[in-house]
């Protein structure tokens, strides 16, 4: 007879876990839940949501929703094939790729500013040539784009990848035995069954650019109107006064909200 020990036969009655898993959790529970409920609780006030028609607060939504969700087209145009590439493709230096693409993820934002700056900065590595045809990048719209695509765009191919990977290769075989090319294999076969971590991607893309900071605050700057996204108008907007700051904040947590909801959906909708 197998015996089992005291401790392991220590659980509640219906299964679920005891007070020394739920007291730990509860900590963490109340220190992300407690601002949370108090930004959404401070924002109940006319007097706050009169700046939500302010100029300030127009410019810097209109700006981080055109920037961002050109963000996403550009992750998906140009990072959806290089997926499908770390996924599907053998060659010599696929690692250093795999370490290249998914190394924004992990680097501090205003690392990831500094690192703009000196590739396409004025005197940056490839912006002094640009700078002799007249074009220049820092302090622009376009930078602000550059900066979101820089922090954001490795998680659309992180997602893509991991969808492509999960594809039986015999699929891919047998399509080519059958005569198909190798971009009707792509369009075909691999997007439509990929086509939700794909969809996982855009979400959390399009997510990390609205809310991304340093890499725009140092790469773009902070131009009302031209360069000032959400974050940037939110601190500045907490050094000049509450109200914009609270305003934008409770507009990006109710995107992310629905956004992550949705996220969630899908996970729960996919096959197990």
């Amino acid at each position: 007879m197998k015996i089992t020990p005291r401790i392991f036969r220590h659980t509640a009655k219906d299964g679920t876990p005891g007070w020394e898993f739920i007291l730990p959790s509860l900590v963490l529970i109340s220190l992300i839940g407690l601002p949370v409920l108090a930004l959404v609780w401070r924002s109940f006030n006319i007097e706050i949501l009169s700046f939500a028609v302010s100029e300030s607060a127009i410019n810097a939504l209109k700006l981080s929703l055109t920037t961002s969700l050109i963000c996403v087209v550009v992750s998906v145009v140009t990072g959806t094939p290089l997926a499908y590439i770390q996924a599907h493709w053998k060659f010599r230096g696929k690692v250093l790729l795999d370490l290249l693409v998914d190394l924004p993820v992990v680097l501090p934002p205003s690392v990831a500013g500094i690192a703009l700056l000196l590739a396409f900065g004025r005197e940056g590595l490839i912006g002094i040539w640009l700078n002799k045809i007249g074009i220049t990048l820092p302090f622009t719209t376009t930078a602000v784009v550059m900066a979101q695509l820089f922090v954001s765009a490795p998680l659309l191919v992180r997602s893509a990848r991991i969808g492509f990977a999960a594809i039986d290769p015999q699929l891919e075989e047998a399509a080519k035995v059958e005569g198909a090319s190798n971009w009707n294999v792509f369009r075909l076969i691999m997007l439509p069954i990929a086509g939700r971590a794909l969809l996982t991607g855009v979400i959390l893309t399009w997510t990390r650019a609205l809310g991304e900071f340093g890499a725009t605050l140092l790469f773009a700057g902070n131009l009302e109107g031209k360069t000032q996204t959400m974050p940037l108008a939110i601190y500045v907007g907490f050094e000049q006064g509450l109200g914009i700051a609270l305003i934008l904040s409770v507009i990006l947590l109710a995107v992310s909200i629905i956004l992550l909801a949705f996220l969630r959906r899908l996970e729960q909708q996919s096959p197990s």
